[in-house]
Protein backbone atom coordinates (compact mmCIF):
# COMPACT_ATOMS: atom_id res chain seq x y z
CA UNK A 1 0.00 0.00 0.00
CA UNK A 2 1.63 3.42 -1.21
CA UNK A 3 1.91 5.92 1.50
CA UNK A 4 -0.14 9.32 -0.16
CA UNK A 5 2.67 12.32 0.81
CA UNK A 6 1.79 14.91 -1.91
CA UNK A 7 -1.78 16.38 -0.99
CA UNK A 8 0.67 17.15 2.79
CA UNK A 9 3.29 19.11 0.32
CA UNK A 10 0.08 20.75 -1.70
CA UNK A 11 -0.90 21.93 1.53
CA UNK A 12 2.23 23.46 2.78
CA UNK A 13 3.22 25.41 -0.74
CA UNK A 14 -0.64 26.36 -1.16
CA UNK A 15 -0.22 27.97 2.32
CA UNK A 16 2.75 29.58 1.61
CA UNK A 17 1.32 31.36 -1.74
CA UNK A 18 -1.14 32.64 0.57
CA UNK A 19 1.18 34.33 2.91
CA UNK A 20 3.03 35.21 -0.67
CA UNK A 21 0.34 37.03 -2.28
CA UNK A 22 -0.52 38.97 1.04
CA UNK A 23 3.26 40.07 1.11
CA UNK A 24 3.16 41.16 -2.62
CA UNK A 25 -0.20 43.28 -1.68
CA UNK A 26 1.96 45.02 0.84
CA UNK A 27 4.66 45.57 -1.27
CA UNK A 28 1.96 47.18 -4.10
CA UNK A 29 0.43 49.16 -1.23
CA UNK A 30 3.78 50.75 -0.34
CA UNK A 31 4.85 51.37 -3.87
CA UNK A 32 8.45 48.80 -3.23
CA UNK A 33 9.25 46.33 -6.02
CA UNK A 34 10.31 43.19 -4.97
CA UNK A 35 13.54 41.24 -5.90
CA UNK A 36 14.03 37.73 -5.00
CA UNK A 37 17.82 37.08 -5.93
CA UNK A 38 18.29 33.20 -5.87
CA UNK A 39 21.79 31.59 -6.63
CA UNK A 40 24.59 28.95 -5.49
CA UNK A 41 27.32 29.77 -3.09
CA UNK A 42 29.86 31.82 -4.26
CA UNK A 43 27.98 33.36 -6.92
CA UNK A 44 28.36 36.40 -6.37
CA UNK A 45 24.69 37.74 -5.02
CA UNK A 46 25.72 39.56 -2.08
CA UNK A 47 28.63 41.77 -4.78
CA UNK A 48 25.88 42.65 -7.19
CA UNK A 49 23.59 43.62 -3.96
CA UNK A 50 26.31 45.87 -3.10
CA UNK A 51 27.52 47.03 -6.96
CA UNK A 52 23.30 47.60 -7.10
CA UNK A 53 23.17 49.52 -3.96
CA UNK A 54 26.25 51.92 -5.28
CA UNK A 55 25.96 52.73 -8.45
CA UNK A 56 21.63 53.96 -7.81
CA UNK A 57 22.58 55.52 -4.21
CA UNK A 58 21.55 58.93 -4.17
CA UNK A 59 18.41 58.00 -6.78
CA UNK A 60 17.03 54.85 -5.42
CA UNK A 61 16.22 53.85 -1.35
CA UNK A 62 17.03 50.49 -0.99
CA UNK A 63 16.66 47.79 1.92
CA UNK A 64 18.02 44.25 1.95
CA UNK A 65 16.23 41.03 3.27
CA UNK A 66 19.29 38.88 4.21
CA UNK A 67 18.67 34.97 4.40
CA UNK A 68 21.17 33.02 5.80
CA UNK A 69 21.05 29.05 7.51
CA UNK A 70 23.54 30.24 10.76
CA UNK A 71 23.08 33.11 12.73
CA UNK A 72 25.92 35.75 10.96
CA UNK A 73 25.59 39.01 9.91
CA UNK A 74 28.07 39.42 7.67
CA UNK A 75 26.18 40.01 4.77
CA UNK A 76 23.67 42.34 6.57
CA UNK A 77 26.38 44.36 7.79
CA UNK A 78 28.02 45.11 4.52
CA UNK A 79 24.74 46.71 3.27
CA UNK A 80 24.17 48.70 6.44
CA UNK A 81 27.72 49.92 5.75
CA UNK A 82 26.80 51.11 2.53
CA UNK A 83 24.54 52.92 3.65
CA UNK A 84 21.35 50.86 3.15
CA UNK A 85 18.79 49.03 5.84
CA UNK A 86 18.92 45.62 6.05
CA UNK A 87 16.98 42.57 7.56
CA UNK A 88 18.70 39.03 8.82
CA UNK A 89 16.53 35.49 8.39
CA UNK A 90 18.46 33.02 9.81
CA UNK A 91 16.11 29.93 8.75
CA UNK A 92 17.28 28.03 11.27
CA UNK A 93 19.20 25.24 9.15
CA UNK A 94 16.25 25.32 6.19
CA UNK A 95 17.36 25.66 3.08
CA UNK A 96 15.58 28.53 1.62
CA UNK A 97 13.41 31.45 2.70
CA UNK A 98 9.37 31.39 2.41
CA UNK A 99 6.85 33.45 2.81
CA UNK A 100 6.27 33.74 6.21
CA UNK A 101 10.10 34.66 6.79
CA UNK A 102 9.72 37.42 4.54
CA UNK A 103 6.55 38.78 6.18
CA UNK A 104 8.44 38.70 9.24
CA UNK A 105 11.20 40.41 7.89
CA UNK A 106 8.73 42.89 6.28
CA UNK A 107 7.70 43.65 9.48
CA UNK A 108 11.35 45.04 10.55
CA UNK A 109 12.03 47.13 7.96
CA UNK A 110 10.47 50.69 6.43
CA UNK A 111 9.06 49.19 3.43
CA UNK A 112 6.84 52.35 2.26
CA UNK A 113 10.02 54.23 2.45
CA UNK A 114 11.61 52.09 0.17
CA UNK A 115 11.24 51.70 -3.42
CA UNK A 116 12.93 48.41 -4.08
CA UNK A 117 13.33 45.49 -1.54
CA UNK A 118 16.02 43.36 -2.69
CA UNK A 119 15.86 39.56 -0.59
CA UNK A 120 18.89 37.53 -0.88
CA UNK A 121 17.74 33.74 -0.51
CA UNK A 122 19.95 31.12 0.65
CA UNK A 123 22.39 29.78 -1.37
CA UNK A 124 21.11 26.88 -3.23
CA UNK A 125 19.68 26.04 -6.76
CA UNK A 126 17.19 23.13 -5.57
CA UNK A 127 14.87 24.68 -2.76
CA UNK A 128 14.65 28.82 -3.44
CA UNK A 129 12.75 27.60 -6.41
CA UNK A 130 9.59 25.69 -5.30
CA UNK A 131 8.73 28.73 -2.94
CA UNK A 132 7.27 31.91 -3.77
CA UNK A 133 7.91 35.17 -1.31
CA UNK A 134 5.46 37.49 -2.80
CA UNK A 135 8.33 39.34 -4.47
CA UNK A 136 7.64 40.92 -7.58
CA UNK A 137 10.42 39.36 -9.83
CA UNK A 138 12.87 36.14 -9.47
CA UNK A 139 16.33 36.89 -10.57
CA UNK A 140 19.00 34.30 -11.02
CA UNK A 141 22.87 34.80 -10.46
CA UNK A 142 25.02 32.20 -11.98
CA UNK A 143 28.92 32.97 -11.91
CA UNK A 144 31.92 31.50 -14.79
CA UNK A 145 32.97 28.96 -12.04
CA UNK A 146 30.26 27.21 -11.57
CA UNK A 147 30.38 26.06 -14.93
CA UNK A 148 28.30 25.71 -18.38
CA UNK A 149 26.37 22.94 -17.29
CA UNK A 150 23.78 24.55 -14.50
CA UNK A 151 21.11 25.30 -16.46
CA UNK A 152 21.11 20.88 -17.30
CA UNK A 153 21.49 19.61 -14.11
CA UNK A 154 19.35 22.64 -12.28
CA UNK A 155 16.79 22.87 -14.90
CA UNK A 156 13.55 23.74 -12.08
CA UNK A 157 15.43 27.08 -10.88
CA UNK A 158 15.78 28.10 -14.15
CA UNK A 159 12.67 27.39 -15.18
CA UNK A 160 11.15 30.17 -12.88
CA UNK A 161 13.31 32.71 -13.45
CA UNK A 162 12.52 36.53 -15.00
CA UNK A 163 15.88 37.64 -15.22
CA UNK A 164 19.61 35.59 -15.16
CA UNK A 165 23.02 37.67 -14.39
CA UNK A 166 26.13 36.14 -15.63
CA UNK A 167 28.65 36.79 -13.00
CA UNK A 168 32.33 37.14 -13.19
CA UNK A 169 32.77 37.06 -16.95
CA UNK A 170 35.92 38.83 -16.34
CA UNK A 171 37.36 35.24 -15.96
CA UNK A 172 36.08 33.92 -18.74
CA UNK A 173 39.73 33.80 -20.07
CA UNK A 174 41.27 32.11 -17.63
CA UNK A 175 38.00 29.20 -16.86
CA UNK A 176 36.36 26.36 -19.50
CA UNK A 177 33.19 27.72 -20.19
CA UNK A 178 31.50 27.27 -23.53
CA UNK A 179 28.78 30.52 -23.06
CA UNK A 180 26.95 28.78 -26.41
CA UNK A 181 26.21 25.39 -24.34
CA UNK A 182 25.04 27.18 -21.34
CA UNK A 183 23.10 29.86 -23.32
CA UNK A 184 21.51 26.90 -25.26
CA UNK A 185 20.49 25.64 -21.99
CA UNK A 186 18.80 28.53 -20.36
CA UNK A 187 17.12 28.80 -24.03
CA UNK A 188 15.59 25.71 -23.45
CA UNK A 189 13.84 26.06 -20.45
CA UNK A 190 13.50 29.41 -20.34
CA UNK A 191 12.90 31.17 -23.84
CA UNK A 192 13.66 34.74 -23.88
CA UNK A 193 14.79 35.26 -20.64
CA UNK A 194 16.85 38.63 -19.89
CA UNK A 195 20.33 37.78 -19.48
CA UNK A 196 23.14 40.47 -18.40
CA UNK A 197 26.81 39.30 -17.88
CA UNK A 198 28.55 41.24 -15.81
CA UNK A 199 31.88 41.15 -13.72
CA UNK A 200 31.78 42.76 -9.83
CA UNK A 201 35.24 42.74 -10.19
CA UNK A 202 35.68 45.20 -12.97
CA UNK A 203 31.85 46.72 -13.09
CA UNK A 204 31.43 45.58 -16.80
CA UNK A 205 27.86 45.24 -17.94
CA UNK A 206 26.01 46.64 -15.13
CA UNK A 207 24.67 49.21 -16.93
CA UNK A 208 22.11 47.41 -18.73
CA UNK A 209 20.97 45.63 -15.58
CA UNK A 210 20.98 48.58 -13.75
CA UNK A 211 18.88 50.11 -16.75
CA UNK A 212 16.46 47.59 -16.79
CA UNK A 213 16.11 47.97 -12.93
CA UNK A 214 14.99 51.56 -13.25
CA UNK A 215 12.31 50.41 -15.79
CA UNK A 216 11.13 48.18 -13.69
CA UNK A 217 11.07 51.31 -10.56
CA UNK A 218 9.06 53.91 -12.80
CA UNK A 219 6.25 51.15 -13.42
CA UNK A 220 5.67 51.10 -10.07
Amino acid sequence: MNTLRVPVVEKILNANDQLAEQNRRRLDQAGTFGINLMASPGAGKTSVILQTIRRLAGSTRIGVIEGDTAPVTIDADRVISAGMPAVQINTGGDCHLDAVMIANGLNQIAVDQLDLIIVENVGNLICPAAFQLGTHTNVLIASIPEGDDKPYKYPNIYRGIDVLILNKIDLLPYVRFDMDYFRKGVEILNPGVKVFPVSCASGEGFDPWLDWLRAKLSKE
